[in-house]
Protein backbone atom coordinates (compact mmCIF):
# COMPACT_ATOMS: atom_id res chain seq x y z
CA UNK A 1 0.00 0.00 0.00
CA UNK A 2 1.14 3.48 -1.15
CA UNK A 3 0.60 6.13 1.57
CA UNK A 4 1.12 9.96 0.58
CA UNK A 5 2.12 12.17 3.23
CA UNK A 6 2.44 15.87 2.91
CA UNK A 7 5.96 17.40 4.65
CA UNK A 8 8.28 19.69 2.85
CA UNK A 9 7.92 17.53 -0.01
CA UNK A 10 5.55 15.09 -1.50
CA UNK A 11 6.62 11.55 0.26
CA UNK A 12 6.16 8.31 -1.54
CA UNK A 13 6.21 5.00 0.92
CA UNK A 14 6.96 1.80 -1.74
CA UNK A 15 7.88 -0.48 0.52
CA UNK A 16 10.52 -2.57 -1.71
CA UNK A 17 9.46 -5.28 -3.66
CA UNK A 18 6.15 -4.24 -3.49
CA UNK A 19 4.15 -6.03 -6.45
CA UNK A 20 7.25 -7.77 -8.47
CA UNK A 21 6.59 -8.54 -12.00
CA UNK A 22 7.79 -11.43 -13.93
CA UNK A 23 8.33 -10.84 -17.30
CA UNK A 24 9.23 -13.76 -19.37
CA UNK A 25 11.65 -12.73 -22.53
CA UNK A 26 13.42 -15.13 -25.09
CA UNK A 27 16.86 -14.64 -22.64
CA UNK A 28 14.64 -16.18 -19.82
CA UNK A 29 12.39 -14.61 -17.25
CA UNK A 30 13.31 -11.39 -15.79
CA UNK A 31 11.82 -9.91 -12.51
CA UNK A 32 10.96 -6.30 -12.32
CA UNK A 33 10.27 -4.19 -9.14
CA UNK A 34 9.14 -0.77 -8.85
CA UNK A 35 11.21 1.33 -6.66
CA UNK A 36 9.82 4.43 -6.49
CA UNK A 37 6.61 6.40 -8.38
CA UNK A 38 4.91 9.34 -9.00
CA UNK A 39 7.75 11.24 -10.63
CA UNK A 40 7.20 14.09 -12.40
CA UNK A 41 9.53 14.10 -15.58
CA UNK A 42 12.40 12.44 -13.84
CA UNK A 43 15.41 12.23 -16.20
CA UNK A 44 18.55 10.08 -14.49
CA UNK A 45 19.21 7.60 -11.47
CA UNK A 46 22.62 7.29 -9.40
CA UNK A 47 22.41 3.86 -7.12
CA UNK A 48 24.34 4.87 -3.76
CA UNK A 49 26.50 1.96 -2.50
CA UNK A 50 24.21 0.73 -0.12
CA UNK A 51 20.99 1.22 -2.97
CA UNK A 52 19.28 4.17 -1.72
CA UNK A 53 19.04 6.12 -4.73
CA UNK A 54 19.58 9.35 -6.20
CA UNK A 55 16.59 10.72 -9.12
CA UNK A 56 16.63 13.78 -10.74
CA UNK A 57 13.56 15.68 -12.31
CA UNK A 58 13.97 18.14 -14.80
CA UNK A 59 12.08 20.67 -13.88
CA UNK A 60 14.70 20.92 -10.84
CA UNK A 61 14.12 18.81 -8.19
CA UNK A 62 16.92 15.88 -6.76
CA UNK A 63 15.26 13.24 -4.86
CA UNK A 64 16.75 10.80 -2.30
CA UNK A 65 14.99 7.70 -1.69
CA UNK A 66 16.11 5.02 0.97
CA UNK A 67 13.83 2.52 2.38
CA UNK A 68 10.72 3.88 0.10
CA UNK A 69 10.72 7.21 1.55
CA UNK A 70 11.59 9.99 -1.11
CA UNK A 71 13.09 13.39 0.27
CA UNK A 72 13.98 16.24 -1.70
CA UNK A 73 17.65 17.60 -1.28
CA UNK A 74 18.44 21.10 -0.79
CA UNK A 75 21.53 22.52 -2.60
CA UNK A 76 20.44 21.91 -6.22
CA UNK A 77 22.17 24.39 -9.19
CA UNK A 78 20.03 26.60 -10.76
CA UNK A 79 18.45 25.97 -13.63
CA UNK A 80 16.82 26.37 -17.05
CA UNK A 81 13.88 24.41 -17.26
CA UNK A 82 12.54 25.16 -20.37
CA UNK A 83 12.03 22.76 -23.43
CA UNK A 84 14.82 19.69 -23.09
CA UNK A 85 16.35 21.33 -20.47
CA UNK A 86 16.62 21.41 -16.80
CA UNK A 87 18.09 19.08 -14.32
CA UNK A 88 19.08 16.55 -16.09
CA UNK A 89 22.20 13.52 -15.32
CA UNK A 90 23.39 12.23 -11.98
CA UNK A 91 26.14 10.05 -11.70
CA UNK A 92 27.50 8.68 -8.38
CA UNK A 93 31.61 8.79 -8.16
CA UNK A 94 33.72 6.00 -7.88
CA UNK A 95 34.85 7.07 -4.72
CA UNK A 96 31.41 7.59 -3.35
CA UNK A 97 31.82 5.79 -0.12
CA UNK A 98 34.85 7.98 1.02
CA UNK A 99 33.77 11.18 -0.62
CA UNK A 100 30.38 10.69 -0.83
CA UNK A 101 30.86 13.32 -3.89
CA UNK A 102 28.45 13.35 -6.92
CA UNK A 103 28.30 14.63 -10.45
CA UNK A 104 25.11 16.47 -12.27
CA UNK A 105 24.49 18.02 -15.38
CA UNK A 106 22.01 20.73 -16.31
CA UNK A 107 20.86 23.47 -18.29
CA UNK A 108 22.32 26.26 -16.73
CA UNK A 109 20.98 29.33 -17.58
CA UNK A 110 22.93 31.83 -19.80
CA UNK A 111 23.39 35.11 -21.50
CA UNK A 112 21.47 34.54 -24.84
CA UNK A 113 20.20 30.79 -23.75
CA UNK A 114 21.04 28.43 -21.51
CA UNK A 115 24.08 25.54 -22.16
CA UNK A 116 24.81 22.57 -20.90
CA UNK A 117 27.12 22.75 -17.54
CA UNK A 118 28.58 19.78 -15.00
CA UNK A 119 28.94 20.45 -11.26
CA UNK A 120 30.51 18.04 -8.32
CA UNK A 121 29.19 18.16 -4.72
CA UNK A 122 28.91 16.32 -1.59
CA UNK A 123 25.83 14.96 -0.76
CA UNK A 124 25.36 14.61 3.21
CA UNK A 125 25.41 11.62 5.18
CA UNK A 126 21.23 12.42 5.90
CA UNK A 127 20.79 12.64 2.05
CA UNK A 128 19.02 15.93 2.89
CA UNK A 129 21.53 18.34 1.17
CA UNK A 130 24.09 19.27 -1.40
CA UNK A 131 27.04 20.61 -0.11
CA UNK A 132 30.42 22.27 -1.39
CA UNK A 133 28.29 22.69 -5.09
CA UNK A 134 30.86 23.79 -7.44
CA UNK A 135 30.39 23.78 -11.28
CA UNK A 136 33.75 22.49 -13.20
CA UNK A 137 32.33 23.10 -16.97
CA UNK A 138 29.58 25.34 -18.78
CA UNK A 139 29.53 25.06 -22.92
CA UNK A 140 30.22 28.75 -24.21
CA UNK A 141 27.07 30.80 -24.29
CA UNK A 142 25.16 32.58 -27.06
CA UNK A 143 22.70 29.31 -27.89
CA UNK A 144 19.18 30.47 -26.98
CA UNK A 145 17.29 27.58 -27.80
CA UNK A 146 15.67 24.63 -25.61
CA UNK A 147 16.73 21.16 -27.10
CA UNK A 148 19.27 19.18 -27.48
CA UNK A 149 21.31 19.44 -24.11
CA UNK A 150 22.47 15.82 -24.67
CA UNK A 151 23.98 15.77 -21.13
CA UNK A 152 25.28 12.22 -19.45
CA UNK A 153 28.12 12.59 -17.34
CA UNK A 154 30.55 9.73 -17.58
CA UNK A 155 33.91 9.27 -14.88
CA UNK A 156 36.26 7.46 -17.45
CA UNK A 157 38.52 5.08 -16.13
CA UNK A 158 41.48 7.47 -15.34
CA UNK A 159 39.00 9.95 -13.15
CA UNK A 160 38.57 12.15 -16.10
CA UNK A 161 34.80 13.23 -16.72
CA UNK A 162 33.22 12.87 -19.92
CA UNK A 163 30.05 15.37 -20.61
CA UNK A 164 27.85 15.01 -23.95
CA UNK A 165 26.69 17.97 -25.51
CA UNK A 166 23.88 17.88 -28.25
CA UNK A 167 23.88 20.45 -31.51
CA UNK A 168 21.52 22.74 -29.37
CA UNK A 169 19.59 22.27 -32.63
CA UNK A 170 21.90 24.42 -34.57
CA UNK A 171 23.36 21.79 -37.40
CA UNK A 172 26.36 23.39 -38.22
CA UNK A 173 27.62 24.53 -34.64
CA UNK A 174 28.51 20.75 -34.18
CA UNK A 175 31.55 21.01 -37.08
CA UNK A 176 32.53 23.99 -35.34
CA UNK A 177 34.84 23.37 -32.80
CA UNK A 178 34.97 27.13 -31.31
CA UNK A 179 32.11 26.01 -29.43
CA UNK A 180 31.00 23.47 -27.85
CA UNK A 181 27.69 22.33 -29.75
CA UNK A 182 27.68 18.92 -31.26
CA UNK A 183 30.61 17.79 -29.03
CA UNK A 184 31.91 15.38 -25.96
CA UNK A 185 34.00 16.96 -23.87
CA UNK A 186 36.82 15.91 -21.29
CA UNK A 187 37.68 17.77 -17.56
CA UNK A 188 39.64 16.81 -14.86
CA UNK A 189 37.40 16.38 -11.47
CA UNK A 190 38.59 19.70 -10.73
CA UNK A 191 37.40 21.36 -14.08
CA UNK A 192 40.27 22.15 -15.17
CA UNK A 193 41.33 20.34 -18.26
CA UNK A 194 43.64 17.37 -18.94
CA UNK A 195 46.73 18.38 -20.73
CA UNK A 196 45.94 15.08 -23.15
CA UNK A 197 42.90 16.31 -24.54
CA UNK A 198 42.98 16.18 -28.43
CA UNK A 199 43.18 20.16 -29.08
CA UNK A 200 44.48 21.17 -26.14
CA UNK A 201 46.99 24.62 -27.95
CA UNK A 202 45.17 24.78 -31.27
CA UNK A 203 43.91 27.93 -31.93
CA UNK A 204 40.29 28.34 -32.10
CA UNK A 205 39.27 25.53 -30.89
CA UNK A 206 37.83 24.52 -27.13
CA UNK A 207 40.14 22.16 -25.14
CA UNK A 208 37.58 20.57 -23.71
CA UNK A 209 36.44 18.62 -26.85
CA UNK A 210 37.41 15.07 -26.81
CA UNK A 211 35.44 14.49 -30.08
CA UNK A 212 32.55 16.66 -32.11
CA UNK A 213 30.16 15.92 -35.28
CA UNK A 214 27.22 14.63 -32.24
CA UNK A 215 23.94 15.61 -32.73
CA UNK A 216 22.46 14.55 -29.64
CA UNK A 217 24.26 11.84 -27.59
CA UNK A 218 21.46 11.56 -24.54
CA UNK A 219 23.17 7.45 -23.53
CA UNK A 220 26.28 7.34 -22.34
CA UNK A 221 28.92 4.17 -20.34
CA UNK A 222 31.88 2.30 -20.32
CA UNK A 223 32.36 -0.52 -21.76
CA UNK A 224 34.64 -3.27 -19.85
CA UNK A 225 37.65 -2.02 -20.98
CA UNK A 226 36.89 1.27 -20.20
CA UNK A 227 35.99 2.40 -23.60
CA UNK A 228 33.42 5.32 -23.89
CA UNK A 229 30.10 4.27 -26.14
CA UNK A 230 27.09 6.73 -26.86
CA UNK A 231 23.81 6.17 -28.06
CA UNK A 232 22.66 9.52 -30.34
CA UNK A 233 19.45 10.75 -31.16
CA UNK A 234 19.28 10.74 -35.01
CA UNK A 235 16.86 13.02 -36.97
CA UNK A 236 14.08 10.76 -38.55
CA UNK A 237 16.35 7.62 -38.81
CA UNK A 238 20.03 6.97 -37.77
CA UNK A 239 19.82 6.94 -33.89
CA UNK A 240 23.25 5.46 -33.32
CA UNK A 241 25.35 3.82 -31.09
CA UNK A 242 28.79 5.59 -31.05
CA UNK A 243 32.43 4.16 -29.75
CA UNK A 244 33.94 7.08 -28.93
CA UNK A 245 37.27 8.00 -30.10
CA UNK A 246 39.88 10.69 -29.00
CA UNK A 247 39.86 13.54 -31.47
CA UNK A 248 37.38 11.61 -34.01
CA UNK A 249 34.88 13.41 -36.00
CA UNK A 250 31.40 11.50 -36.05
CA UNK A 251 29.99 13.50 -39.18
CA UNK A 252 26.88 15.48 -38.05
CA UNK A 253 24.75 17.06 -39.97
CA UNK A 254 27.52 16.11 -43.17
CA UNK A 255 26.89 12.85 -42.80
CA UNK A 256 23.69 10.22 -41.52
CA UNK A 257 21.78 7.38 -41.74
CA UNK A 258 18.19 9.35 -41.35
CA UNK A 259 16.64 11.63 -43.13
CA UNK A 260 15.40 15.80 -42.00
CA UNK A 261 11.81 15.57 -40.75
CA UNK A 262 10.62 16.95 -43.91
CA UNK A 263 12.34 13.71 -45.66
CA UNK A 264 15.28 15.56 -47.52
CA UNK A 265 18.79 14.23 -47.43
CA UNK A 266 20.89 15.14 -44.56
CA UNK A 267 24.17 16.74 -45.61
CA UNK A 268 26.51 14.07 -48.10
CA UNK A 269 25.32 11.31 -47.54
CA UNK A 270 25.91 8.82 -45.22
CA UNK A 271 29.94 8.14 -45.27
CA UNK A 272 32.99 10.91 -46.13
CA UNK A 273 36.71 10.59 -45.37
CA UNK A 274 37.78 11.74 -41.89
CA UNK A 275 34.16 11.10 -40.57
CA UNK A 276 33.47 8.24 -38.19
CA UNK A 277 30.51 5.50 -39.27
CA UNK A 278 28.44 4.64 -36.62
CA UNK A 279 28.83 1.12 -34.91
CA UNK A 280 25.40 0.46 -35.48
CA UNK A 281 22.18 2.84 -36.42
CA UNK A 282 18.54 2.43 -36.15
CA UNK A 283 15.92 3.31 -39.04
CA UNK A 284 13.00 4.06 -38.24
CA UNK A 285 14.32 5.91 -35.17
CA UNK A 286 13.76 4.32 -31.59
CA UNK A 287 15.28 7.26 -29.83
CA UNK A 288 17.74 6.15 -27.20
CA UNK A 289 18.34 7.24 -24.21
CA UNK A 290 20.52 5.96 -21.25
CA UNK A 291 23.13 3.39 -22.30
CA UNK A 292 24.57 0.37 -20.00
CA UNK A 293 27.65 -1.86 -20.58
CA UNK A 294 26.32 -4.44 -17.89
CA UNK A 295 29.26 -6.10 -16.25
CA UNK A 296 27.85 -9.79 -16.44
CA UNK A 297 27.63 -10.17 -12.59
CA UNK A 298 24.14 -11.52 -11.87
CA UNK A 299 23.97 -12.55 -15.89
CA UNK A 300 27.14 -13.66 -16.84
CA UNK A 301 25.68 -14.54 -20.66
CA UNK A 302 25.21 -11.02 -20.48
CA UNK A 303 28.57 -9.68 -19.87
CA UNK A 304 29.70 -6.53 -21.84
CA UNK A 305 26.29 -6.58 -23.77
CA UNK A 306 25.07 -3.13 -24.25
CA UNK A 307 21.52 -1.81 -23.09
CA UNK A 308 20.51 0.81 -24.51
CA UNK A 309 16.42 2.94 -23.66
CA UNK A 310 13.96 3.68 -25.91
CA UNK A 311 11.90 6.63 -25.33
CA UNK A 312 9.80 6.39 -28.58
CA UNK A 313 9.06 2.34 -29.12
CA UNK A 314 9.13 1.43 -25.02
CA UNK A 315 11.65 -1.26 -24.80
CA UNK A 316 15.15 -1.83 -23.67
CA UNK A 317 17.31 -2.99 -26.78
CA UNK A 318 20.61 -5.69 -25.68
CA UNK A 319 23.19 -5.39 -28.31
CA UNK A 320 25.91 -7.87 -28.71
CA UNK A 321 28.28 -8.94 -31.56
CA UNK A 322 30.91 -7.67 -33.92
CA UNK A 323 29.53 -6.27 -35.81
CA UNK A 324 27.22 -4.58 -33.16
CA UNK A 325 23.74 -5.72 -33.44
CA UNK A 326 20.33 -5.72 -31.54
CA UNK A 327 19.74 -9.35 -30.54
CA UNK A 328 16.74 -9.05 -27.83
CA UNK A 329 14.08 -6.77 -26.98
CA UNK A 330 13.08 -6.41 -23.60
CA UNK A 331 9.29 -5.00 -23.53
CA UNK A 332 6.69 -4.95 -20.67
CA UNK A 333 4.22 -2.57 -18.88
CA UNK A 334 6.97 -0.91 -17.17
CA UNK A 335 8.77 0.01 -20.10
CA UNK A 336 7.61 3.13 -21.52
CA UNK A 337 9.62 5.63 -22.64
CA UNK A 338 13.02 4.46 -20.44
CA UNK A 339 15.15 7.75 -20.29
CA UNK A 340 17.69 6.34 -18.31
CA UNK A 341 19.63 2.62 -17.28
CA UNK A 342 22.12 2.18 -14.94
CA UNK A 343 23.65 -1.14 -13.23
CA UNK A 344 23.66 -0.99 -9.45
CA UNK A 345 26.25 -2.48 -6.90
CA UNK A 346 25.30 -6.20 -6.96
CA UNK A 347 24.46 -6.43 -10.30
CA UNK A 348 20.74 -5.67 -10.79
CA UNK A 349 19.72 -3.52 -13.92
CA UNK A 350 18.30 -0.13 -12.57
CA UNK A 351 16.24 1.76 -15.67
CA UNK A 352 13.89 5.13 -15.29
CA UNK A 353 10.46 5.11 -17.28
CA UNK A 354 8.93 8.44 -18.21
CA UNK A 355 5.74 6.68 -19.39
CA UNK A 356 4.66 6.02 -15.84
CA UNK A 357 6.97 8.20 -13.59
CA UNK A 358 8.58 5.51 -12.00
CA UNK A 359 11.91 3.42 -11.02
CA UNK A 360 12.53 0.34 -11.58
CA UNK A 361 14.93 -2.48 -10.84
CA UNK A 362 15.44 -5.59 -12.76
CA UNK A 363 16.77 -9.27 -11.56
CA UNK A 364 16.85 -12.47 -13.06
CA UNK A 365 13.60 -14.15 -12.25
Amino acid sequence: MRVLVMLSVVIWLVPLGLAAQVLATGSGDLRIERMVGGLDTPWAIGILPDESFLVTEREGRLLYVAQGQVSEVSGTPRVAARGQGGLLDVTIARDFARTREIFLTYAKPQRGGAGTALAIARLSEDGARLENLRELFAAAPGFSGGRHFGSRVVEGADGTLFVTIGDRGERPSAQDRSNHNGTIVRVNRDGSVPRDNPFVGQSGIRPEIWSYGHRNPQGAGLDLNGRLWTAEHGARGGDEVNLIRKGANFGWPVISYGVHYSGGQIGEGTAKDGMEQPQFYWDPSMAPSGLLVYSGKLWPRWAGHIFVGSLKLNYIAVLDGRPLREIHQIEGPETGRVRDIVEAPDGAIWFLSVGDGAVYRMTPG
